[in-house]
């Protein structure tokens, strides 16, 4: 099934490697999300490991994200190509995350893949500069995430706002049409708040999701003021 639908405010949740993001957990952060995205009307996607990706695409009524694609075919073992992922039902995929960085070239190269295959994408940076060159390959989304504030706790809309406020302007600049989420440390509806009055388009979240004992009591928090 899936969903190819995205309404803003966007809230994507990046599984990561993490074991709570595996098996049957991942099915209940799918259903969680699920269920507040239908409630809200506030659109959640959800990166999952490679392994679930068919199956939620297949038993979840939301957009669903690889965490990586390269712009490969043929003999590339190890690899995942962007057409395996779209046939899988993916609607995008995150691209140089901080946690699988790539070239600027590289980056070029997978987000045009992507637009070959009309699949979303997701490029993660992490400082301003660095998001005002990646808009210039026109992807669907700029992810702005100071590294050092991934996994802290500390909202990124507390500790740095001008990184969102700068990122948002400079991104514009070079193209209007690219939308910028936000990510590191969101731990909140307030944070989350706080990143879209800065002129942000959404969050990037993964631990304070994933890692929660009740996703769906967070999902519902992160949405709440909304």
């Amino acid at each position: 099934m899936g969903s190819d639908t995205v309404v803003s405010p966007f809230i994507l949740v990046n599984f990561k490697s993490y074991r709570e993001g595996a098996g049957n957990n991942a099915g209940q952060i799918g259903s969680a999300a699920e269920s507040v995205m239908q409630e809200s009307g506030i659109t959640i996607g959800v990166a999952p490991q490679f392994t679930e990706l068919h199956p939620f695409c297949k038993h979840y009524e939301i957009p669903v994200y690889a965490q990586h694609i390269d712009p490969v075919e043929g003999a590339f073992t190890g690899r995942v190509p962007a057409f395996a992922v779209r046939a899988a039902g993916c609607a995008g995929s995150l691209i140089n995350h901080s946690e699988r960085r790539l070239s600027i070239a590289d980056i070029e190269a997978t987000v045009a893949v992507a637009k070959f295959h009309h699949m979303e994408s997701v490029v993660c940076t992490n400082n301003v500069a660095v998001s005002a060159a990646a808009a210039a390959f026109s992807p669907t989304y700029i992810a702005v995430e100071p590294p050092e504030l991934i996994g802290s706790g500390i909202s990124v809309a507390k500790a740095d706002p001008d990184i969102i406020r700068n990122s948002v302007e400079t991104v514009h600049r070079m193209n209007p049409e690219v939308k910028v989420l936000c990510g590191a440390g969101i731990q909140s509806g307030e944070c989350v708040k706080m990143v879209l009055s800065l002129g942000a388009d959404g969050v990037l979240l993964a631990s304070s999701v994933v890692k929660a004992k009740d996703p769906e009591a967070v999902l519902r928090d992160m949405v709440s003021l909304l």
